[in-house]
């Protein structure tokens, strides 16, 4: 099993999560972008919305938002496509999309991991387990190198739409309102909002 073959049920079967929806599980003073992110998603929605593949979407519109990210706070590590294996007979392992650790290092993933991105072309709902797996293991990852964290942040996106997701102890969060990449300023404060978990 990797974490792209989770359901919400062997969540809650295997790992005894109680999951909870709830409508605006984040709040963030909204952050004005940067002069070089506006013009790159001037430049990438129409294009990333013509190619239309989960790639491309990857590519022109969710890593310069994290890149941006990493930009207003230098300290945090920010990792794309990487290896994240961390028990595989639970079946946590995999690749993350993206990965954002609170550790400035950046050659290598270190605790605490932070906020896990899951790209996806469409279908919010279906890669939702994909994240929250990716989440769990996170927290033992965490656990295990003594940096446990409260909250713990996961985002399922297209990039055009984020849905935001929480984990403490064993209660999954999901909020149901979808945020928008734009106005721009707002998804960058609830992006850093992750951040202090």
């Amino acid at each position: 099993m990797a974490y792209s073959e989770f359901t919400f049920d062997d969540l809650k079967t295997k790992f005894h999560l109680n999951i909870v929806e709830v409508s605006g599980l984040l709040h963030g003073e909204p952050i004005a972008p940067s002069d070089w992110l506006n013009e790159t998603l001037r430049r990438n929605i129409p294009l990333a919305g013509a190619i239309n593949t989960e790639k491309a979407r990857s590519e022109f519109l969710i890593a310069p938002v994290l890149r941006e990210l990493k930009e207003i706070h230098p300290h945090i590590s920010l990792f794309s496509g990487t290896e994240f294996n961390v028990d595989q007979a639970k079946g946590l392992n995999g690749v993350c999309d993206f990965l954002i650790s609170r550790s400035s290092e950046q050659l290598r993933i270190e605790a605490p991991v932070t906020v896990l991105v899951e790209a996806k072309k469409e279908n919010l709902n279906g890669a939702t387990p994909q994240c929250i797996s990716e989440m769990l293991a996170a927290q033992i990852f965490n656990q295990n190198k003594g940096s446990p964290i409260q909250s713990l942040y996961g985002i399922v996106t297209t990039g055009s739409v984020w849905r935001f997701i929480r984990l403490e102890d064993n209660t999954v969060t999901i909020d149901l309102n979808e945020v928008y990449l734009t106005p721009i300023d707002r998804l960058l404060g609830l992006l850093t909002a992750t951040l202090k978990g």
